[in-house]
């Protein structure tokens, strides 16, 4: 990548964000070495514009951001790189140098499930039960599915919210597999979701 160092006189602007959560944690700002040596060690380090030195986030308190990726923007004069952290990020204590906590959003983690079902289907590893359900095909498959939304259906009958949820995540997952299987995503039928959102949505 051709980083425009010379735009802000030998620093660019480097947004770290939790690679997990997608949650914004602080700004930093990195001249060449520093870029460097967050490459060469997998560690975010940026250049300190006060002490004048590199500094590795972390190197005191141990709360260290491992890098996952890093992207420049449109202009390359500006880095998004996302991280690991391994605590809190702002040395006033807190998850972020906003003030925010870095929590995950629960929904986000239909995503990475889905991201994992799908693994399976490509790899189908020995001994995961997903893959003894890709293995026994779609009937199998449906039926899963059937058997869960009747038990979810029951438990919210009966007034359990507690087992409620506990089978409507057995649902969710095997309506993942269901989905995987045909070459689809929990994220295509939220965009259905999201379509029938929309002013003029007509059934089909």
């Amino acid at each position: 990548m051709e980083l425009d160092f010379e735009k802000m006189g030998g620093l660019i602007p480097a947004i770290i964000q939790d690679a997990t959560t997608k949650n914004v944690l602080m700004l930093g700002f990195m001249n060449e070495e520093a870029l460097k040596k967050t490459r060469d060690s997998g560690r975010v380090t940026f250049w300190s514009r006060t002490r004048k030195c590199l500094w590795t986030k972390g190197e005191t308190s141990g709360h260290f951001l491992d890098v996952v990726s890093i992207t420049p923007d449109c202009d390359n004069d500006t880095l998004l790189i996302e991280a690991l952290p391994h605590g809190p990020v702002c040395h006033k204590g807190t998850d972020t140098c906003f003030g925010t906590k870095n929590e995950p959003n629960a929904l986000s983690f239909l995503s990475s499930l889905q991201d994992v079902v799908c693994r399976r289907h490509e790899e189908m590893p020995e001994g995961s039960y997903t893959t003894s359900l890709f293995r026994d095909g779609t009937n199998r498959m449906a039926q899963k599915v059937g058997e869960e939304a009747l038990e979810a259906v029951i438990e919210a009958v009966s007034g359990n919210n507690e087992r409620l949820i506990y089978e409507s995540a057995d649902l969710l997952y095997h309506l993942e597999v269901l989905l995987a299987s045909k070459g689809l995503r929990i994220e295509d039928v939220a965009e259905e979701l999201r379509q029938r959102h929309q002013p003029g949505w007509k059934k089909h």
